[in-house]
């Protein structure tokens, strides 16, 4: 069978072909957000009762979670480069989404805090082999706009998470809302497994997939393209300051306007999940028509999208009322998930394919370390000491600060620039 054969076998498989599994994967990176971001809506309740300091509230959703989350992302990406991956997949799913439930168990910070890292070594299992997988699907001219499909998984779980820990826990209380977060993700586990059939690597390039190269080479390889390695310093920059902002923006309207937790939910779910869901399909399919011609434009399109999403971002924290926080906080929201997408695309078009989910687990490592890691920890950590020396203004002088990093991630972005279409030739060399 040729390559070209089986592509098209893969397009006409069955539940709707490489269409079906990408919306399976899709709803896989929804749920993978909305057990990871339930937790941001309840924050206030759990720091109540748990009697919690923001730097350890940071510390759950930051730096604890992160350390496993990365760290485990690498052998599972090994793991994934050289056997099933759509199994791997559904294995981390049911793990991830069980240990969401178990957290509404808790009862105090510690066991809390477990059931948090089980959700982190879960999860570490989600994002290499379903963008590696997206690869394997969708060829160089279509991947950034599939990615961005995928990558709307981020906005919709956003969108989820918010609304299903703000209405739930309104109602029956926080410990509820990790329930209905953490159980239908076992449902599609069972879904994934018996209905996504692996593809053939490489099928819709016609290239064959040699054996998985072992590690040391693959990070030689991955190390020794500049480009790569400038798109990730970029994107781990915007990563640190777009989860700070992520994380601690509920807490921050709700300290800042005196809003109750259901004032918030639905209005930032829609707006940081719904415009950010939007623009990353949007733009992935804008970075698509832009590259066909100069790949160089995958680096571009984040560097211009930081440039104008930075001083909206500012006047989003200096805005007299909500309402006027909403409305500077469209432009962020809409541009905030491309750099998710962009920075995978690269991960996949810059390595050899057999290094892909290897590939994929390294930028899921960088931005997720430094940027999930570091921005709630570091954020709550600068709040609780502007606090000591402000009334109540602590939080929004961390977040202002940690705009800095967005003006030093275009520098990096347009450094990936000047060798990325270089280094997407040679990677295409390898097989």
């Amino acid at each position: 069978m040729t390559a070209t054969t089986s592509v098209s076998s893969q397009s006409r498989g069955q539940f709707g072909g490489r269409a079906y599994v990408l919306a399976i994967l899709t709803l896989v990176y929804t749920f993978n957000h909305i057990d990871r971001q339930v937790l941001l809506i309840l924050i206030e309740p759990i720091k109540e009762e748990f009697a919690l300091s923001d730097f350890q509230l940071g510390l759950l959703g930051g730096l604890a979670f992160a350390a496993f989350y990365a760290t485990l992302g690498i052998p599972i990406a090994m793991w994934a480069d050289r056997r099933n991956r759509k199994n791997i997949l559904a294995i981390a799913l049911a793990l991830w989404s069980g240990m969401t439930a178990l957290a509404g168990l808790a009862q105090n910070f510690f066991q809390l805090l477990l059931a948090r890292t089980g959700v982190a070594v879960g999860e570490a299992g989600g994002t290499p082999p379903s963008t590696s997988i997206i690869s394997d699907l969708y060829g160089p001219k279509e991947r950034a706009f599939a990615l961005g499909i995928y990558t709307s998984g981020i906005g919709l779980g956003i969108f989820g998470g918010f609304a299903i820990g703000g209405i739930v826990e309104d109602n029956f209380g926080w410990r509820a809302a990790f329930f209905v977060a953490g159980v239908p993700g076992l449902l599609l586990a069972v879904l994934l497994y018996f209905t996504v059939k692996e593809p053939l690597r490489g099928a819709v390039e016609q290239r064959e997939a040699s054996d998985a190269a072992p590690i040391g080479q693959t990070f030689k390889f991955i190390i020794s393209q500049s480009s790569l390695i400038w798109l990730l310093i970029g994107c781990a920059l915007i990563c640190v300051s777009a989860n700070a902002f992520l994380y601690w923006t509920p807490s921050l309207l709700q300290r800042s306007y005196g809003l109750d937790r259901g004032d918030v939910a639905i209005p930032l779910g829609i707006l940081i999940g719904g415009a950010g869901g939007i623009g990353a399909i949007t733009l992935g399919r804008v970075c698509d028509r832009l590259s066909a011609n100069n790949l160089s434009w995958r680096p571009l399109m984040l560097a211009l999208c930081g440039a104008v999403a930075l001083p909206f971002a500012w006047l989003f924290l200096q805005a007299p009322s909500v309402e006027w926080a909403y409305a500077w906080n469209i432009v962020p929201s809409f541009i905030g998930l491309i750099y998710a997408s962009i920075a995978y695309t690269a991960s996949q078009e810059l390595v050899g394919l057999r290094m892909r989910a290897t590939s994929s687990a390294f930028t899921l490592f960088c931005l997720t370390l430094i940027g999930i890691g570091g921005g709630p920890t570091i954020a709550g950590a600068l709040a609780d000491y502007f606090e000591a020396d402000t009334n109540g203004t602590g939080l929004n002088n961390a977040q202002q600060l940690m705009l800095i990093l967005n003006a030093l991630s275009i520098f990096a972005l347009l450094m990936s620039a000047r060798t990325y279409k270089k280094d997407a030739a040679r990677a295409a060399q390898m097989d």
